[in-house]
């Protein structure tokens, strides 16, 4: 790496056009998946969230947010999360599409006759298989993959930023959808901060 590819302008710069790209390809891949996602959601008595890693930590910031828009969401795991169940629908993301954990938690969801949602980097894994139908697939590179074609970020960074992505995107159209104004979403904020 020479030193203009170090700077973090640069590096801003790659980021930024990965994400484009990212953003422009899940767009033409399917865009009806995309707007299934949206009534999948609002038809929900209640979305779960579940991912390892960052990204669970970026499903989370997307948990918040649903709950901001008055929807009952929770973030499996939590000791207050209570069981999945019929109508229910559980919002996963798995660049691999083969976490044992994610997948598990998908296959007792569909038992359980709730719909899984799922953001993955491989539109045929075990993951997406569960989702029948409702997937959103990010063409990044895997944690694993080192060859630098389809990011040239390190280990999942791509995915991970593209599961961020998708949850704000899904937001602001849920947002959109509603017809609440940002006050009414602001009174749903913590005040215990």
């Amino acid at each position: 790496m020479d030193v203009m590819e170090a700077g973090m302008g640069h590096s801003l710069d790659l980021i930024a056009g990965e994400l484009n790209d990212m953003t422009a390809r899940v767009v033409r891949a399917d865009p009806m998946v995309l707007g299934r996602v949206s009534d999948l959601v609002v038809e929900s008595p209640r979305i779960f969230v579940l991912g390892a890693g960052r990204s669970g930590l970026a499903l989370r910031m997307t948990a918040m947010r649903l709950m901001h828009l008055g929807l009952s969401v929770h973030v499996v795991g939590e000791v207050t999360t209570p069981a999945i169940s019929s109508g229910d629908l559980l919002l996963v993301a798995s660049g691999s599409g083969t976490t044992s954990g994610i997948v598990r938690a998908a296959a007792t969801a569909v038992e359980a006759g709730a719909r899984v949602l799922a953001i993955t980097a491989d539109a045929a894994s075990p993951l997406a298989r569960l989702a029948d139908g409702t997937t959103i697939v990010v063409p990044a590179a895997g944690k694993l993959d080192r060859s630098g074609r389809a990011s040239s970020q390190y280990a999942g960074s791509l995915f991970e930023q593209a599961v961020v992505v998708i949850g704000d995107a899904l937001f602001h159209a849920l947002w959109a959808r509603s017809g609440q104004d940002a006050d009414a979403l602001w009174t749903r904020h913590s005040n215990l901060e």
